[in-house]
């Protein structure tokens, strides 16, 4: 509680609360440890994971040499063995979809039990909020690298071509005991998505409430709002975003406010762009508008293209409009 300063508490039934979400030094206290150890564990690899996106080549140029050439089969072999350590590769990124899946359970879980508030949770739990925003940031991080890289759907759709092929033939295809018929379409239909680890996280939120049929929604909503407001305030007031020791740390806040409201769109039944939302769109659009165009154009496009109530009529006009 030391670093949190509650501020503009005369605006918290309009706006939400306000206060410092220290996202670069938050320790977890003995009450978060166990989550906290739990969630870390997956974190850890996230880089690596990224790493491992930002470095894909793909094998365009040899299942082109493949398909041209279709008799000659030392061209055939050589694309089958190009990509199946690439279909290996995705198969990494998938299941470590499935990990980030349960640990943002895991957490969603501990920031919205009662009897405290989101809100509370939010103070009183600062590094499970900064798992929580590592969660999206590195989400919204993966999928701009997939966007950007065409050659993994063309890669895995010949994989699952060839296999099908080679299966007929009666071939020995040792990859199956690594990606077998029903793995493959679970990654086919993940990576057939253009935000493929923002529908991950949205999908669990949306079954967490599902599930959770004791806990008032608001308890889950009022969290990503929460989140999503701290993260507007931080950003647009200088005496806030002047105590971030990185300038990483303002591109952070930014992931972590667009991503919470991408999830509150996809849970809220009214979506996060209805005048009765707790999250000023508005504001939000705004903030990202007075940044570089070149950090926030996959943000803007994100809030166009993976949220779920934009277009609805219950939108206002003027921020479909600072939207276009």
């Amino acid at each position: 509680m030391g670093n949190l300063l509650k501020v503009l508490t005369c605006t918290e039934l309009e706006q939400g609360p306000n206060f410092f979400l220290d996202f670069e030094n938050a320790q977890p206290t003995e009450g978060e440890r166990e989550v906290w150890d739990q969630v870390n564990t997956v974190l850890q690899d996230s880089e690596s994971i990224l790493s491992g996106l930002q470095a894909y080549k793909g094998a365009g140029q040899e299942i082109r040499d493949a398909i041209q050439n279709p008799n000659d089969m030392t061209l055939q072999e050589r694309a089958w063995n190009s990509v199946c350590p690439l279909v290996i590769k995705l198969k990494k990124f998938y299941s470590f979809s499935l990990r980030l899946e349960e640990a943002l359970r895991s957490l969603l879980t501990s920031l919205t039990c009662p009897p405290l508030t989101p809100t509370q949770h939010l103070e009183r739990e600062q590094a499970l909020a900064k798992q929580f925003a590592e969660i999206l940031h590195f989400t919204l991080r993966f999928d701009e690298l997939k966007m950007r890289i065409p050659a993994i759907q063309n890669d895995f759709s010949y994989y699952r071509r060839t296999i099908s092929r080679n299966r007929l033939n009666n071939m020995n295809l040792d990859i199956e005991n690594e990606v077998n018929n029903e793995m493959a379409n679970r990654m086919s239909l993940f990576y057939a998505e253009a935000t493929p680890m923002l529908k991950t996280l949205s999908t669990a939120t949306t079954n967490f409430v599902a599930e959770n049929k004791t806990l008032p929604l608001e308890n889950t909503t009022d969290c990503l709002s929460t989140m999503a407001s701290v993260c507007k305030v931080m950003l647009e007031t200088p005496e806030y975003s002047s105590r971030f020791n990185s300038e990483d740390t303002l591109l952070f806040c930014m992931r972590v406010m667009v991503g919470v409201i991408i999830l509150y769109d996809h849970v809220h039944p009214n979506g996060a762009f209805n005048k009765s939302s707790k999250i000023d769109m508005k504001g939000c659009i705004k903030v990202l508008k007075d940044q570089p165009a070149d950090n926030v154009e996959g943000l803007l496009n994100a809030l166009k293209f993976t949220t779920k109530h934009l277009n609805d009529e219950s939108t206002p006009k003027n921020i479909r409009t600072m939207l276009q």
